[in-house]
């Protein structure tokens, strides 16, 4: 099983009406983690959910929308508000985001309710997002991480940087490469590395995070330029997948990360002597077929990952 924590939040994104009058929002279910979810169930790989859902109407909408990607939600319903992230989309597609999310449902999480929340089958243990940015909660699931290493679990991490929100930049970017030494698996973007290394070029940032890193696959994903990927008997550049257009990019990156983590469980990788085994050519495979699940999500409005049947048709 593959188990994710991390925030849940509705996305609520702006546009025109059909005159181009008035702004208008529309609700999204959305949250990084929370989209891997969603999309590693759609893979039909066996994957739950930990973090706490509100019991309001938005809540009801994250439920939902889970449960029918096949995930299993383990976290508990509270009654904190949901978090919200009002989105603007630029002509490229590319999104801007400004997040609510004080004492929010998501937030609400302690080593002990992590623990308990926490299926004993569990092979994967993955988190990211705005969960690791500041607070008691980003503090327990770096607590739950390093317990998940200590059991053997695979960890996986995605930064997934968000600069607005961080307000103290020293003891978030402390606290992301405690816990990138402590993951098998690392997935940056090429913005996140240039953040967390600045002042660097891009290949001299890369150098000095896989130093810092102990990960058995490490992976930057590069936008257009496709993705970069590290592993023990080497590395291999696989290019983006082509797309025929491109509604948006919202949870392109979400949607790459599940496709890795369902294939490291498909093709019987889920411990760390499996994992640092594999060879470039099964690893090119992989991002291939990470960037071309990508590549289906951004030809639909947010994040709306393919099934498993669409991936591979």
């Amino acid at each position: 099983m593959i188990t994710v924590g991390g925030e849940n939040l509705i996305d609520l994104v702006a546009s025109d009406d059909n005159d181009g009058n008035k702004l208008e929002f529309i609700a999204a279910e959305g949250g990084g983690p929370f989209n891997v979810a969603m999309a590693a169930g759609r893979l039909g790989v066996d994957v739950s959910y930990l973090t706490p859902i509100s019991t309001d109407r938005f809540g009801d909408l994250l439920s939902e929308r889970l449960l029918q990607s096949n995930v299993t939600i383990t976290g508990a319903r509270v009654q904190q508000p949901t978090s919200l992230a009002f989105v603007s989309v630029n002509a490229n597609g590319a999104p801007s985001y400004a997040f609510y999310r004080n004492d929010t449902a998501e937030r609400q999480v302690t080593p002990e309710t992590l623990a308990a929340a926490s299926p004993d089958k569990t092979s994967i243990f993955h988190v990211g997002g705005l969960a690791l940015i500041d607070g008691k909660d980003a503090e327990a699931w770096k607590q739950h991480f390093n317990i998940c290493k200590a059991k053997t679990i695979l960890t996986s991490i995605d930064p997934n940087v968000r600069p607005a929100l961080v307000s103290d930049r020293d003891a978030y970017v402390e606290r992301l490469r405690q816990m990138m030494k402590n993951a098998d698996i690392v997935k940056l973007s090429n913005e996140d590395l240039v953040w967390l290394y600045p002042g660097r070029s891009l290949k001299q940032a890369l150098a000095e995070c896989r130093a810092d890193c102990n990960a058995a696959l490490f992976i930057l994903t590069l936008g257009s330029d496709g993705s970069h990927g590290f592993v023990q008997a080497g590395d291999v550049h696989v290019p983006a997948a082509q797309t025929h257009y491109i509604t948006d990019t919202v949870g392109a990156g979400d949607t790459f990360m599940a496709s890795i983590l369902a294939w490291i469980i498909e093709t019987g990788r889920s411990d760390l002597q499996s994992l640092s085994k594999t060879d470039t050519g099964s690893l090119a495979a992989s991002l291939e077929k990470a960037a071309k699940a990508a590549a289906l999500n951004c030809e639909k409005r947010g994040c709306n990952p393919p099934w498993r049947d669409q991936l591979e048709s």
